[in-house]
Parts: C-alpha cells; structure tokens; sequence
C-alpha cells in the first residue's frame, strides 16, 4: 500500500528540491532551506493535495512524519486550505506535536465541553459560519476556524478554550500597554491559546500560533479567575497576550463578574472582531487597547494574513462607545516605517478619533519569523513620534526604550511632566482628579478621584 507520509517525503527530496540543496541529510526538512516562502507555499499545495488524496484512498499519515506535516508547515497549510482537510489526515492512534499535552479527546469533557459559542448562523449539511471576526469562517461538520478553537460539532460551534486559560499572570497594568488609567496598579492578565492572525513577528507565538492541544492550560472558571485577581490584590483583569477575541464567551463572563466584584476590565485586541459582538462586549469594559499593525492592506496582507478595514471600524466604534482606547503601532524597519504611511495613519487618528487618543509607537525586536530584521532604530521611533505630536495627537509614547522620555505622560498645555515612567514602572504622579498639578488641563483616562 502507497504511505501518504512516505509519498510527501519522496516528493520533497525529488529532483530539483533534492539538486539544489546537497549536502544535506535530513530530506524531510529540505523545503525549509532553499525555497522562497511563495515557492514553499506552490509546494505544500501540492503536498497537501496529494495527501487528500492518498487519504482518500485509504491511506493515513504515520507518525514519523507528523513534525514534517504538523511542525514545520503548519501556519503555511493555513494558507492553502490544509485547514479544510478530512480529519483523518492524522490517525487517532499517532500523536502529534501536541503529545504531553492537553489531548483532543479531552475538549469533549470538563469546563469547554458544555460552552457553545456565541455569535454564529446553522447552515444547510451541518455546516455553521462564525461571525465573531472578519473572516466569518464557514466550518464544516467535525472541522475548526481560521482561529483553531471554534469547532463544529454536529451543527453546533462550541469554544474550545473557555474555562482552559493558559495562564494568569499578575503586571502592572502599563505592559498592556495601558498609560492613562490609574497608572502603577497591578493587573491580572488571562490568556489562552491561538489566534485570528498569523502575523510574522509575534512575540507570543508559542501560545498563539498553537492550537489548543499544544499549549499546557488549567480549567478555571470564570468566577475563579476574578476570585484569583481579588486574592492578589489587583485593581483590574485584562484578557491579552493571544487574541481575545478568541476567547469571547470566556471574556465575556469574566468582565461581568469582574465589574459586579469592583474591579477594572480591559483588553488588548487587534482589532478584528465583527461589530455586533464588540458593541455587545464594550459595556462591559472600560478600556482596550488596540494594535494598528500598520496602514497599508500590503502589509496587513503579507504580514498578518490579514486587512485593516475592520480594524480602523473597530477603533470607531470603540471610540463612539465612550470606552478609553489607546493604541499601539510596532514599527518594523523595512515593513511598516514609511513616512507616508505614518503620516497617513496619524492623520487618520487625529480626524476619525481625535486628539486626545494616546498612541504607542512601540520597537521592534527579531521574533518569530522575522528573525532576520534588525530591532528599530531609535530614531525611526522618535521621528514617527514627531510626526503624530505635528498632527496634532497629544499623547504620544514611545514603547520598549529604556529611561526614553517619551516613556513618560506630559501635559499638553504646559508641559509639566505628570506621569514619570521608565517602560512600564511609574516612579512618580504629579496629577489631581485626573488633571494637570501645574495648569489644571484635564487629561483623557481613568484616574483616581480623591
């Protein structure tokens, strides 16, 4: 009988992918040295087909070569439709990538198991579309969604990672990045696994470029995780990290009970959720933070696997809600730091958002698929910074820069330092009821009245 997994290694290390690079004595991972990632991608189309096709026929993926099929192509299948192959692509008996983890068996029972999703149509042949986000994935029966936890099951879309965080962490609340509310006071951050993006130089890809078997997590209840941040003494939760849009029935019920319990809600998004949901969430939140990757479709496409149109629609309806935004732009040499482009999205701000919005430019550091990038320039960052203060934006940071002044909150009117911050420690306030010490300017956020 052919072996799937043997053909896909044959083919890898045939002709003129074995030609090209000699030498070489692991043929299994010959496409990862020499191809360009359009040619890789030409490949695994055709890798993956063929292996439907075997499949089809009878045939199944042993596991020696799941590291070839599952650890090494995984986010480029995403892109060639290895996310609608038959479920049969890995045997029940072979265990993956995920092996030690959390088993897929186990999202069947415990907290997730009983947690249908919010925010979906039933469609004709047990097909479901989720409208949590942009993509409005239509997922077949038994099949999941661009984002990895939303799983058809008979016609019925159930969240995998509701009750499963991957960790809660305590920070101060200024690592979001959140500047301008109560600054200084710790926050309890939740997150999980996965997410909608697919952006190249994520710097928590180990957990959200992973779907929910590879990535240890505990079942805690939303009750719980408000308990916890009551018990550490922190002032607010924020669900962050991976996408949390994700996770939205799990945010959802936390920030409920974390506004009945007193405290602080935020959260830190790209932007990509639908409308319907995120009006449904805002009242629930007092602050998100979101991440404007850049201001080019080229580069949302490229980078991110995805489009700004339903960020910048977010980022209006946030600001229509009333709820305090701020946001983050990470610049990345060579990617997003065109001048044209910066100017373009501060002048966007300024006129769809206003003036008072504090905006991040935040350094890039090498990461993930972007190792061969070098961190950005400081002065990349303090030129993009004058470019928003020359439209007229008054907040303006410049973020992951030690002991920079921009670090720190300044009054607009008449520049007395307020907020002294290195990175994300405050070190002193010179604020009243949320205005200026010096002048008395009021100042946009969420400050402690005395």
């Amino acid at each position: 009988m052919v072996n799937a997994g043997t053909a896909v290694m044959r083919y890898a290390v045939s002709g003129k992918y074995r030609n090209r690079c000699p030498g070489t004595r692991r043929p299994g991972t010959l496409i990862c040295w020499f191809m360009t990632d359009r040619s890789r991608r030409r490949f695994i189309a055709k890798a993956a087909r063929g292996c439907a096709a075997a499949m089809a026929a009878g045939c199944i993926v042993p596991g020696g070569a799941n590291p070839f099929l599952q650890g090494t192509v995984d986010s480029l299948l995403e892109t060639t439709g290895y996310s609608h192959l038959p479920e049969a692509a890995v045997s029940p008996g072979v265990k993956g990538p995920a092996s030690g983890r959390v088993s897929r068996d186990s999202y069947n029972s415990g907290i997730s198991a009983g947690r249908e999703a919010m925010f979906y149509t039933r469609l004709n042949g047990n097909r479901v579309r989720c409208e949590l986000c942009a993509r409005r994935c239509e997922i077949g029966q038994g099949r999941r969604g661009f984002c990895r936890v939303r799983e058809n099951r008979r016609g019925t879309l159930f969240s995998l990672v509701y009750g499963r965080p991957a960790g809660l962490q305590v920070d101060p609340v200024e690592m979001e990045p959140m500047y301008h509310m109560v600054p200084g006071h710790s926050n309890l951050c939740v997150f999980t696994a996965s997410c909608n993006f697919r952006c190249r130089h994520c710097h928590n890809w180990h957990v959200s470029q992973r779907g929910p078997e590879e990535v240890a997590s505990s079942e805690i209840t939303p009750a719980g995780v408000v308990g916890e941040a009551v018990r550490r003494g922190c002032r607010s939760v924020s669900h962050s990290i991976n996408e949390p849009t994700i996770f939205y029935e799990y945010m959802y019920d936390i920030a409920g009970l974390a506004k009945e319990r007193g405290l602080m809600t935020l959260f830190h998004t790209n932007g990509y959720i639908s409308p319907q949901p995120l009006r449904r969430l805002l009242p629930f939140m007092d602050g998100v933070t979101v991440d404007l990757k850049g201001f080019s479709p080229d580069f949302y496409h490229e980078v991110s696997s995805a489009e700004p149109g339903p960020v910048l629609e977010s980022l209006r309806i946030i600001r229509q809600e009333r709820v305090h935004l701020e946001i983050v732009n990470l610049v990345i040499p060579t990617l997003n730091d065109d001048r044209g482009h910066i100017e373009a999205m501060c002048s966007w701000i300024a006129e769809n958002l206003g003036d008072d919005v504090p905006l991040h430019f935040n350094r890039f550091s090498p990461s993930y698929r972007l190792t061969g990038l070098p961190h950005t320039p400081v002065e990349t960052l303090e030129d993009a910074a004058g470019i928003a203060n020359g439209r007229g934006l008054k907040y303006v940071y410049i973020g992951n820069v030690a002991k920079h002044r921009n670090s720190s909150t300044w009054c607009p009117q008449c520049g007395t330092r307020l907020i002294h911050r290195t990175h994300v420690a405050v070190l002193d306030i010179d604020m009243v009821n949320g205005r200026c010490g010096g002048c008395g300017f009021r100042i946009a956020g969420i400050w402690d009245e005395q």
